[in-house]
């Protein structure tokens, strides 16, 4: 048998890697694992070198080394992806709409798809049950599941390592994941028809990148509690954004606002290939979420609110979704323009606007860098100033070439 030993190590060692999991799942058993690294990110470790046919898939799909849409992609907007309905909204339960992140919209979703039999599960991530600080792959079956996962994760997880076993129990589940893990997922489909059997949506939320285990144990040591004696940790939720908080074996809650541990801790942690990422907005999920901020001159003012989630159907699938969501009174939303985006999600907006640039320069200083095709990337580099895209080109130029892997 022909074999290829490099196709995973050129991307790990490249800094393209995204942790998704997803070659673990394609490689024969016991062939790829996915282990934590001395970096705190999730990588795969080869054990047994691979055959040509084995990269081979791995290199269509994986989201390190390519992202593309299908040739019929409709409605696309340069820099949101592909749009069919632009809404506001909330979860109608209010229990869910509190402990949720933003309005609780991925959670209401995944509730009614349950309830009203459309999926057997749901395949999200939660927080592990033996370490409050790590995630794990949660199959939830009812309201309490889904309201254990709810509320965002900022650490690495691989909700793909364990797809196969998900696909060979026969039963129908919807994924949540990270936009790159949808990605993933969406492009496993196009060579794999027992992906679009099984998967009957896929919903992410955007993100603003992958940041380190270390950065969450930073976050620990700001907040002055000791990592060893923590029974729960959560990112955020119990409000809108909510608080970061701790709290340990003897009962001492410590707390931070989602300002200063995103704003000035996690997000220092990123990963590299979050750095270069086109699509932080999760174009290839049926449906996409995220906080509807409010604010004001273009930054959003993270005050506490009842939570609003912003809610993009991207699909045929994901539009008829949220409108029996909507009409059984899973969710509640209303139209919202689509221009009105970008003062809720300006990161975003900029991101899509200069990843060419910083694409461009990774391949210049590593001699590889993902390729991407049908995101409109060019024309997106044409909504902000030359002196801005090339700032951007220039410095991930320097951080490509300094950085170690």
């Amino acid at each position: 048998m022909r074999t290829q030993r490099n196709i995973i190590e050129t991307v790990t060692t490249n800094g393209l890697c995204t942790g998704c999991g997803l070659c673990a799942s394609i490689a024969p058993p016991g062939q790829v694992a996915m282990r934590m690294n001395r970096s705190g990110f999730v990588r795969p470790v080869v054990s047994q070198p691979l055959s040509v046919e084995t990269s081979r898939t791995i290199s269509q799909v994986c989201p390190g080394l390519t992202l593309a849409h299908s040739a019929d992609v409709q409605n696309y907007h340069p820099l949101w992806g592909p749009v069919e309905s632009v809404q506001t909204g909330h979860a109608v339960d209010t229990a869910i709409r509190k402990q949720a992140s933003s309005g609780g919209a991925i959670s209401a979703l995944a509730c009614y798809l349950l309830d009203s039999g459309k999926v057997d599960f749901i395949a999200q991530i939660a927080v592990d049950g033996k370490d409050p600080l790590a995630n794990t792959l949660q199959i939830s079956r009812s309201h309490e599941d889904v309201i254990r996962a709810a509320g965002s994760r900022y650490a690495p997880s691989a909700p793909l390592q364990s797809l196969h076993e998900l696909l060979s129990t026969g039963e129908k589940f919807a994924f949540v994941g990270k936009p790159c893990d949808v990605a993933a997922l969406r492009q496993y489909a196009r060579i794999n028809p027992a992906v679009d059997t099984a998967v009957k949506y896929m919903l992410s939320f955007m993100c603003a990148g992958v940041p380190s285990s270390h950065g969450t144990r930073e976050v620990i040591r700001k907040l002055g509690a000791e990592p060893k004696r923590l029974v729960s940790f959560r990112y955020r939720g119990d409000g809108w954004p909510g608080m970061a908080r701790a709290v340990q074996d003897d009962g001492q809650s410590f707390e931070m606002d989602y300002n200063t541990s995103w704003g000035t801790i996690l997000n220092k942690h990123l990963q590299f290939r979050c750095k270069i990422c086109p699509d932080g907005t999760g174009e290839f999920a049926d449906i996409t979420c995220a906080d509807a901020w409010y604010g004001q001159d273009g930054y959003p003012d993270f005050a506490e609110r009842d939570g609003r989630s912003l809610v993009l159907a991207r699909t045929k699938a994901g539009s008829e979704l949220l409108k029996t969501a909507a009409h059984n009174r899973a969710i509640l939303v209303e139209p919202l323009e689509t221009a009105q985006i970008e003062k809720m999600q300006p990161y975003q907006a900029d991101r899509k606007r200069v990843v060419l640039g910083r694409v461009i320069a990774t391949r210049l200083a590593r001699g590889i860098a993902p390729r991407y095709r049908r995101l409109r990337l060019l024309k997106a580099s044409l909504g902000t100033s030359p002196v801005h895209w090339l700032r951007n080109c220039w410095g991930t130029l320097r951080r490509a070439v300094v950085e170690a892997q």
